[in-house]
Parts: C-alpha cells; sequence; structure tokens
C-alpha cells in the first residue's frame, strides 16, 4: 500500500495519504452529497493500513476551510481510528490548520481535539487554510 489520492472536486476535499511515509492529508472543502461515496474508500484504505504490522508514526494534516454535518461525522470517524491505533502504541499527530481569523474552524479543531486522549493534536493558525 503506497499511495491514495483523490483529486479535489466542487465538493469534495483532496486527499493525499502516502502511507509508505506515514503522511497525510485532507484539504479544500467537504460538502459532498453523499459523504459514504467520498469517504468509502478513505475509510477502507485506513482500515487496511492500520491493520498491518508495525506502523510507528503517523501525521494527518487537515486544511479544510468548509465541510457540513455529514463529513463532520466522517471526520470523527477518522479520529477513532487514529485515537485506536494510537492507544496501541503509534505516535499520531494530527495538525488542524485554520485561517487565523477563522474562529469556527479553530472551534472544531478545539471540539474535535477534547475526544482524542492519546493523539497530539495542534491546531496550526495560518494567514491562509486551503
Amino acid at each position: 500500500m503506497d499511495h491514495l489520492k483523490i483529486a479535489a472536486t466542487d465538493r469534495s476535499p483532496d486527499v493525499d495519504f502516502d502511507f509508505e511515509a506515514g503522511v497525510f492529508s485532507l484539504k479544500g472543502e467537504s460538502y459532498p452529497e453523499d459523504a459514504s461515496t467520498v469517504f468509502g474508500p478513505i475509510f477502507a484504505a485506513l482500515d487496511r493500513f492500520f491493520s498491518s504490522a508495525d506502523i510507528r508514526e503517523l501525521r494527518f494534516d487537515f486544511d479544510l476551510i468548509y465541510f457540513n454535518s455529514s463529513s463532520a461525522k466522517a471526520l470523527m470517524n477518522m479520529f477513532q481510528m487514529m485515537e485506536n491505533a494510537a492507544g496501541r502504541g503509534t505516535k499520531v499527530v494530527v495538525n488542524w490548520h485554520y485561517a487565523a481569523d477563522d474562529e469556527t474552524m479553530k472551534e472544531f479543531g478545539e471540539d474535535f481535539s477534547e475526544d482524542l486522549e492519546n493523539v497530539t493534536f495542534n491546531l496550526v493558525p495560518s494567514s491562509s487554510a486551503a
């Protein structure tokens, strides 16, 4: 398992998961009509990846400028997968990027981080997100 790349659409984020390097990125907007169509392949790839042995360190970069409630649920499911891996000893770092003037996206990051005990969750303000 090397790489999962899915180009962004008007309603779904750019996905760039480099499994070999342990670096994962979601960038853009996420408000698909059918979240399972967008996130299904992502969850399947992560399931395969997390069930493989000897995962030592992972970095997830989330650089989303907007997402809807079905995407928020998918993100929570993804965070739970990361939390489970971290609980088994994998070092997991999440970088939650948001525009410095976007309090809503900052608060979403804070909310997501509250449910994670074993994952290092960094809020990363930037002058321009996604």
